[in-house]
């Protein structure tokens, strides 16, 4: 009957913190139920299509962030494919020549768990070296991983301290470039971040992998030239989406 009431809870009808998955556990403790009984209800999740799943882990948003994010999505959900194609893209991004993306996984027997060929070493210091690299993409350009306005185009970044500072400010104002405003904590609306998804696995998709900074840095420049401009047109001209799935999702995270 416990178990029932659980299942006929829309409390506990997704995969949350408390969903089936960490109540069976809590159950097993407090009621000793029957291995055979456990198995079932584990069977009737898995016919449901319910099963544990790690979270996906976002930035953490504030009324505030998602009042902002909302509202920008709300003015430039209008905007047409003209609009967007005279803005500017840019951020930047770190890249390490190892990478770990915590879906490593080894078979060992319960006391083989320091053995060498069951241990991962890594450094938390990241000696063996990373790189910075920045750029942007429009729909029908790019830079070359620096920015660098475009005449007629609308600049954005995502208001880094260092894109905020002063002398970038007046470096800005000087030269007259437009600034696109820019909601805080807002990586779904920048189509850039699936750039260097992109740019990751491509250099890590190499015949050879670069084994020091330079190499890395050689093949990231390289790679970021074999992009094609039709694959950023694409990711430019989702900006309307975007918006909209911001608004759907009331100024929280999307599936971008």
């Amino acid at each position: 009957q416990h178990l029932k009431r659980i299942g006929t809870s829309k409390h506990h009808t997704c995969g949350t913190g408390t969903g089936w998955q960490q109540q069976l556990p809590e159950l097993h403790q407090e009621r000793t139920i029957p291995p055979s009984v456990l198995k079932t209800v584990r069977n009737r999740l898995r016919e449901a299509g319910l099963k544990a799943c790690r979270p996906v882990v976002r930035q953490v948003l504030t009324r505030h962030h998602r009042q902002q994010s909302r509202l920008w999505a709300e003015i430039h959900r209008r905007w047409t494919r003209q609009d967007w194609q005279k803005v500017l893209i840019t951020d930047e991004s770190w890249f390490c020549l190892t990478r770990d993306d915590g879906r490593i996984r080894v078979y060992r027997r319960w006391s083989e768990r320091y053995t060498e060929a069951c241990t991962l070493e890594r450094d938390q210091f990241g000696s063996e070296g990373s790189v910075m690299v920045c750029g942007g993409v429009s729909q029908h350009h790019r830079s070359q991983l620096v920015v660098q306005a475009h005449p007629d185009m609308t600049l954005q970044h995502d208001n880094a301290t260092s894109h905020t500072a002063c002398s970038v400010r007046d470096f800005l104002q000087d030269r007259n470039v437009s600034v696109l405003p820019w909601p805080a904590k807002s990586p779904d609306l920048n189509p850039i971040e699936h750039i260097w998804d992109l740019l990751d696995r491509r250099v890590r998709a190499r015949a050879s992998l670069p084994r020091n900074v330079r190499e890395l840095a050689g093949a990231l420049v390289e790679e970021w030239g074999n992009i094609s401009q039709q694959e950023l047109a694409n990711l430019v001209q989702s900006m309307r989406r975007r918006c909209t799935g911001v608004l759907n999702a009331a100024g929280g995270h999307t599936r971008y």
